[in-house]
């Protein structure tokens, strides 16, 4: 499993509409039970981490690091994105397990 095939399953899912980005965004929609997997750049703050992964264990939502935010901006066809979240259960374990795989290699 190679960085670039994750990297365009994101882009699939962005195009399927499955994929939601910003901090507010992502907890508000946490509180809300709506994610189901939330990716975070490896280049985000200590803080942004902290606040999202406490978010995600207390919503039991799994929560991978994952990319640079310009990697992560540009799957999606966007400027940079430092989190980003998963709406669509399919896409999220496949992701899951993709993303698990890399981290492996």
């Amino acid at each position: 499993m190679n960085k670039e095939q994750i990297v365009n399953f994101l882009g699939l899912a962005m195009r399927a509409g499955k994929v939601k980005t910003g901090e507010s965004v992502i907890l508000n929609d946490l509180k809300k039970n709506k994610l189901k997997l939330v990716i975070i750049a490896t280049d985000a703050s200590d803080n942004t981490i902290k606040v999202i992964k406490n978010k995600c264990e207390s919503n039991h939502v799994p929560m991978q690091i994952f990319a640079t935010r310009v990697e992560l901006g540009q799957a999606l066809g966007k400027s940079e994105r430092v989190n980003i979240g998963i709406t669509d259960q399919g896409f999220a374990k496949k992701l899951l397990s993709m993303i698990d795989e890399y981290s492996k290699e």
